[in-house]
């Protein structure tokens, strides 16, 4: 069977638009497929400048610096879908999104590997106190002493958050030795040698290195603050290349201050600069033994090129097929190309009657469907629906007047 390529509109009145600098591998991967409007634009822009853009975009696609808020969303009047080349959507107003019919990916495991190693890698560096011996030989200073330098191999290594990340440290940090323990609030099932742990206190009592791999909910904001820092066995060090707001940075200071902790590496900040630039502060800047990265966790070549694949081939696949696996907003959908048929899209309010009014309105204009799908979620349902390609036309028009109807499009 071959497969369906052509959208409703021709290809060169497509409109996609990629902002903070999104891998190339993104817009090869549309241009190879025939679509020339594909506009990239290095760094993230405001709110103002984003509502004169996005009217006559049916893909954007943004990294974490956007904000896509309500009124982005109202000023999108052909916005299909919404790609966050990144791990998290928080930057997105999903309850918007959803309102609208747009369809809201992102890409949560392509960058797993990158935070990973660097994870590893800071552990060595704070371990050995890398940090300081590196300033002292800046300043001139020879500073060959193994004082307070130790080994990964034998260490405990704590790990909050199991999930895509933690796994990945998990077996990282075992093959260099290291006991892993971990904690999560879910039960996970333990790779190698790893334990889980009854507590987060008693994951705090028994690690040398505590990373974080959690995501930004009210559940974790500081919940590493100043009582759970007490918990911390001395001399500890602790990571996060999570969330900024996970960790209370004053708090963080004080512990790392009295010597409680020997060594941080944090790289995500409850406050960050909107570019590259521009002035940054933090209360731990000029504290001995701590490595202070520009939120760079996933920033590795290879991260940003799987990255830009995955999310440019959701986004692609939505456009083109319907299909909406990963969405945050659509429900999941995936499906074949249907022969000899037009297929037409239908997102409306989850509410009672929708779809028989959709199957009554076709069926007393004798409009055959040749197939149909189904998939609901709180707030809407999505129904893609195979017309014969003779009443096609008709069809859209019909079901632009069926009740609580939000989006009605014809793919192919």
């Amino acid at each position: 069977m071959p497969e369906k390529k052509l959208t409703s509109y021709p290809k060169e009145k497509i409109n996609i638009l990629f902002l903070e600098n999104i891998s190339d591998a993104a817009v090869k991967h549309f241009s190879s497929h025939g679509y020339t409007n594909v506009r990239k634009l290095s760094g993230s822009i405001s709110e103002a400048e984003l509502i004169k853009e996005i009217k006559n975009v049916h893909l954007l696609g943004i990294r974490s610096k956007t904000q896509i808020t309500q009124k982005v969303i109202d000023a999108a009047e052909k916005l299909q879908a919404i790609g966050c080349f990144c791990i998290g959507v928080n930057q997105v107003n999903l309850d918007a999104a959803t309102n609208a019919g747009i369809a809201v990916f992102n890409a949560p495991y392509s960058n797993t590997r990158s935070v990973a190693e660097l994870v590893i890698g800071a552990s060595v560096m704070l371990m050995r106190k890398i940090i300081d011996k590196n300033k002292a030989a800046h300043e001139g200073k020879w500073n060959k002493d193994a004082t307070g330098s130790y080994e990964l191999r034998g260490k405990t290594l704590g790990i909050i958050g199991y999930g895509n990340i933690g796994t990945q440290v998990s077996v990282l940090a075992e093959a260099l030795g290291m006991k892993v323990i971990f904690y999560d609030v879910e039960t996970k099932l333990p790779l190698g040698n790893a334990n889980d742990s009854k507590s987060l206190k008693e994951l705090l009592q028994h690690s040398d290195v505590v990373t974080l791999h959690v995501p930004e909910l009210p559940s974790t904001k500081n919940m590493i603050n100043k009582n759970t820092l007490k918990q911390f066995k001395k001399g500890a060090i602790l990571i996060n290349y999570a969330r900024g707001e996970v960790v209370d940075i004053p708090a963080l200071k004080t512990a790392l201050e009295s010597g409680h902790l020997s060594g941080a590496a944090i790289d995500v900040f409850p406050v960050e600069p909107e570019k590259n630039g521009d002035e940054f502060i933090t209360p731990l800047q000029g504290l001995s033994n701590v490595l202070l990265t520009p939120h760079i966790g996933g920033s590795t070549l290879e991260a940003q090129n799987n990255i830009g694949m995955d999310v440019s081939s959701k986004l692609f696949n939505y456009l083109e097929k319907g299909i909406s696996n990963g969405s945050h907003t659509i429900p999941a959908i995936s499906l074949p190309p249907h022969e000899d048929a037009h297929r037409i899209l239908h997102i409306h309010k989850n509410v009672p009657g929708v779809l028989s009014e959709i199957n009554s309105c076709l069926s007393k204009n004798k409009i055959n469907i040749v197939g149909q799908y189904l998939k609901t979620n709180d707030a809407i349902g999505y129904v893609v629906l195979d017309i014969d390609k003779n009443l096609s036309k008709n069809a859209v028009e019909l079901l632009k007047k069926v009740k609580n109807t939000i989006k009605v499009r014809i793919l192919y």
